[in-house]
């Protein structure tokens, strides 16, 4: 049997994510909280062997509370359940402790197969959530190469615009004009695939910060 607790402020979502998991007969869920603080009280007596943890939750965050629960009951796998899909939030639920990252959206035959994965020693993610994660290694590879592909001329400008330097200083450094300045700049933010000099500048630091 596998015991299940479920932390999560909504009670219409709450009491649909209880009556999903129980309609795997090996599943029972054995407690459900509508706040971090209650949860971090209330499941360490209980011991469930998966937790299903919103993060917008009210005071504490679900993903504090996940890195709280972890410390509590370290051998506790935590499935995040939520609406949120942008990158920050997956990796910082990941780093917390988490071992899934669930949407909503997801249907109660996902959410039973997650759970199963889980017991079996997996780590279950929509499949959005997936290629976001795999993306988001394949990124800095990508910009690597885009500037790469740089002529040491544009390499030198684009180093110059990420140390902060206006086109005039630039120009000043390098010994050219203005316009010349702006014309290597734009076959630059052409190769990075950008439209502005701070993105430029943001993508040739994350490669010089690999």
């Amino acid at each position: 049997m596998t015991t299940i607790a479920i932390v999560e402020d909504n009670k219409t979502i709450r009491e649909s994510l209880a009556e999903f998991v129980q309609t795997d007969t090996e599943n029972r869920c054995v407690c459900t909280c509508t706040t971090a603080e209650e949860a971090l009280k209330v499941i360490p007596t209980h011991q469930p062997d998966i937790v299903l943890m919103d993060i917008q939750l009210p005071n504490l965050s679900g993903i504090e509370c996940c890195a709280q629960l972890k410390q509590l009951l370290p051998s506790v796998q935590i499935i995040m359940v939520t609406v949120y899909e942008d990158t920050e939030r997956i990796f910082k639920a990941l780093r917390a402790g988490a071992c899934g990252y669930l949407l909503k959206r997801c249907t109660p035959e996902e959410l039973i197969s997650a759970i199963r994965e889980v017991k079996q020693g997996g780590a279950p993610m929509s499949r959005e959530i997936a290629r976001k994660v795999i993306f988001s290694f394949q990124e800095p590879l990508a910009a690597a190469a885009e500037v790469e592909d740089l002529s040491p001329r544009e390499r030198e400008i684009l180093e110059l615009l990420a140390e902060g330097f206006p086109n005039k200083q630039i120009a000043s450094r390098m010994g050219v004009t203005d316009g010349t300045v702006r014309w290597h700049l734009r076959h630059v933010y052409h190769k990075l695939h950008v439209r502005s000099r701070t993105k430029a500048a943001l993508k040739f630091r994350s490669v010089k910060s690999e």
